[in-house]
């Protein structure tokens, strides 16, 4: 019987293990989509115990831990830091079969140098020596990025963000690239309750009067050259329903109209306007050079009353199942036939739309940026074992897995990058069981290239990120 997470953790074959250890695992992260704080970064965040770096706002926790019977009470009520902690360790044991049990045990010992296993018994002097070093020097959200490797961080910010804690980290001695993800959701949202409201802060950002639809794409450009002057290179958007209908500004400018007026606009006015304006925001990605994001088929805020308790983000999201293929075609070539289809980054939340997403990319490249249309990594629910392993066949069997930009934490974390090493792990599993079967060749020259590629070189020449120099007193 294998040791738990031994060095060979996930590594099946004697060629996985040299391509993990003498390939993958020293390269450095660029971390290109996460929710992380760049105000928490810029000063530097400390953090009072273990609960606070670890429980807050993990979300994928939380739904453990409500199935496995524990009270809201010591989820995200009232019960102090300390309880919290113990009822999470009372979960852990029972999160075998979870990714959540490898990374709770990979955090522990790659950033505390704890190796017991967490449960009820040993939760009280984990809890202890994990607060000591917490509060003692090296333990800073800096601290635990740079001890991570991670060259490069992308947020997710809003388009009437500042970008204040981005232009002070730009300016100052920190070695990692701190960079904003532009996230529009707003702007498509136009039936949500504070579109309006949401508007007026678009407007104050930009400094652009916005009288009609015309102003209203002004502002966004505005804000696009914004983000981009300080070092943003990445859009990102939450696509739950994928619709798209042919339309132009004549047609979308009174549904605008009609929405800052405060009238309830139609499903298919809505699809109207979603649609233009996406278009319109890819058209801008493309003139800038960069990189749009689109996550479809989250199901959100399932539970009404939760929802009415604890708002978004808190556990109770679920895999949506509308057909994507179709609309989703439609809008990249509405983009593609005028050769403005930027740099497109796809993700389903279900499973069932990899081959779907590894298709349709391979009917938009243009044999001009190597791997521009990707199908991106195993997303949220799918950022398990078998989920990794099917998004990276699905690409393999279908497209072209050598030119993947690989992974990404999507956490609001700073313990999570050993994902990384996670999915190198089942990276280099998967390419060294080619190997082992005949299916590649025995070239462990050929092979680590590409395992060095999906790991950080593929990102960072697709993105072509703005780089602090690492070797920086």
């Amino acid at each position: 019987m294998k040791a738990f997470l031994a060095d060979d953790f996930l590594l099946t074959n004697d060629t996985a293990a040299k391509l993990y250890h003498e390939y993958a695992k020293g390269m450095p992260i660029i971390d290109y989509h996460c929710h992380l704080s760049p105000k928490e970064i810029f000063e530097n965040k400390t953090f009072k115990n273990i609960t606070e770096a670890w429980l807050y706002g993990d979300h994928y926790k939380w739904r453990a831990m409500r199935a496995n019977g524990i009270a809201e009470e010591y989820i995200t009520g009232n019960a102090s830091d300390e309880e919290k902690f113990n009822a999470w360790a009372k979960t852990v044991p029972m999160t075998i079969g979870n990714p959540l049990y490898h990374w709770t045990h990979l955090e522990l010992r790659r950033f505390f140098g704890v190796y017991e296993l967490l449960d009820e018994k040993s939760a009280p002097a984990i809890w202890s020596n994990v607060n000591e070093q917490l509060n003692g020097a090296g333990f800073g959200a800096r601290d635990l990025i740079e001890k991570s490797n991670v060259e490069t961080v992308v947020t997710t910010d809003d388009p009437t963000d500042s970008l204040e804690y981005h232009l002070k980290l730009k300016n100052d001695d920190f070695r990692v690239s701190v960079l904003p993800g532009f996230r529009p959701d707003k702007a498509l949202e136009i039936n949500q309750e504070g579109f309006t409201g949401w508007v007026e802060k678009l407007e104050e950002a930009s400094g652009i009067a916005i009288s009609g639809y015309a102003d209203f794409l002004e502002a966004l450009k505005n804000r696009i050259e914004f983000f981009h002057e300080a070092g943003g290179r990445i859009s990102d958007h939450a696509i739950n329903q994928m619709t798209y209908t042919d339309t132009d500004e004549k047609e979308v400018r009174p549904i605008f109209a009609k929405a800052m007026n405060g009238e309830t606009v139609t499903p298919e006015e809505e699809t109207a306007f979603k649609s233009f304006t996406l278009h319109v925001l890819g058209a801008c990605y493309a003139e800038k050079g960069w990189a749009m994001q689109l996550h479809i088929n989250a199901l959100r805020n399932n539970s009404s009353k939760m929802y009415a308790r604890l708002g978004p983000d808190t556990g109770y999201d679920a895999i949506n199942d509308q057909d994507i293929a179709k609309p989703l075609c439609r809008f990249l070539d509405s983009l593609d036939r005028i050769d403005a289809l930027p740099k497109t980054i796809l993700y389903s939340l279900n499973p069932r739309d990899n081959v779907v997403i590894s298709s349709l990319a391979g009917s938009f490249q243009d044999g001009r940026v190597p791997g521009k249309i990707q199908h991106g990594t195993a997303w949220w629910f799918n950022d398990t074992k078998d989920g990794m392993h099917e998004q990276m066949k699905s690409l393999a069997n279908i497209g072209l897995l050598s030119r993947f930009i690989g992974m990404l934490t999507d956490s609001r974390s700073f313990l999570s990058y050993t994902r990384h090493e996670y999915f190198r792990r089942l990276l280099c599993d998967v390419i060294g069981g080619w190997a082992e079967n005949g299916e590649a060749p025995d070239d462990l020259e050929l092979l680590g290239r590409i395992v060095k590629g999906i790991s950080y070189e593929n990102a960072k020449q697709y993105f072509q990120f703005e780089v602090k120099d690492r070797l920086k007193a």
